[in-house]
């Protein structure tokens, strides 16, 4: 059973990454940046003393989806392919949103300060 499992590892590195570096690169990039949207995520919420989630966890989140995005396209697994891409929809969605509340909100303050 180890045995089995030492040899696929083995093949995976052979066939995935020394074969192909320049797109291990991407995806292993890809990944940590992915991954980072929930370290910033941790700290900021460290920093406050509560539950947030920053802006900037969106822009992380759509960056590292559309690079995963590319890798599972380049790599040809429709899992990720369909994963990915509803992520970078959804992100953009977020993104869109928290873009518009803050637009009403700076017209709502410039209203107000217009009286």
């Amino acid at each position: 059973m180890i045995s089995s499992v030492i040899e696929f590892l083995k093949s995976a590195v052979t066939e995935q990454i020394l074969n192909d570096p320049v797109w291990a690169t991407i995806g292993l990039a890809g990944q940590l940046t992915f991954g980072g949207r929930f370290v910033l995520q941790w700290l900021v919420s460290e920093y406050k003393k509560k539950s947030h989630v920053p802006t900037s966890f969106w822009y992380i989140s759509l960056v590292g989806s559309i690079i995963m995005l590319f890798y599972s396209v380049h790599i040809k697994n429709p899992i990720l392919m369909l994963g990915f891409s509803l992520n970078t929809l959804i992100y953009l969605r977020n993104i869109h949103l928290i873009y518009n509340h803050a637009k009403r909100n700076a017209v709502t303050a410039m209203e107000e300060g217009g009286d």
